[in-house]
């Protein structure tokens, strides 16, 4: 509970200041939250392939730090929505839909993308192994 509790506080922390460094003008595409959330969807498709594939097992620190506590805090779906009720409640109907079906179909995309990438990864690490006649999966930190 500790390590999803640090993740979360850093990973809402980051999110924070970045829409206080980069604010979305009202009545514009929000575009700090589009792409808080679609990277975060990569990074967080990506870290379970990691996770689950490549790293050795461990219980504390990938997924229930970076996955649930800071990716969990960083990607938040209820900025993305209140960001389409602004845009609904002040009558930019094409903006809301735009960011609704276009953050949708980015983070759909971004989830897609992050564990084809992350495979891709690790058949090369395999491949370089199986040629330098390493056997171990793992990195230079599980002997």
């Amino acid at each position: 509970m500790a390590a999803v509790a640090v993740g979360g506080v850093l990973g809402g922390s980051a999110r924070y200041v970045l829409g206080l460094t980069f604010p979305t003008p009202r009545g514009t595409f929000p575009l700090t939250t589009f792409a808080i959330n679609v990277s975060g969807a990569f990074l967080l498709a990506l870290l379970l392939v990691y996770v689950l594939e490549i790293w050795p097992p461990t219980r504390y620190v990938r997924r229930p730090f970076a996955g649930v506590g800071f990716l969990g805090a960083f990607t938040t779906f209820s900025t993305w929505m209140v960001d389409t009720d602004r845009l609904l409640g002040h009558g930019h109907y094409t903006v809301a839909a735009l960011n609704v079906f276009g953050s949708l179909s980015a983070g759909l995309a971004a989830t897609v993308l992050g564990p084809a990438i992350g495979r891709v990864a690790l058949a090369r690490r395999l491949r370089l192994a199986a040629r330098h006649g390493h056997a171990r999966r793992y990195g230079w930190w599980v002997r």
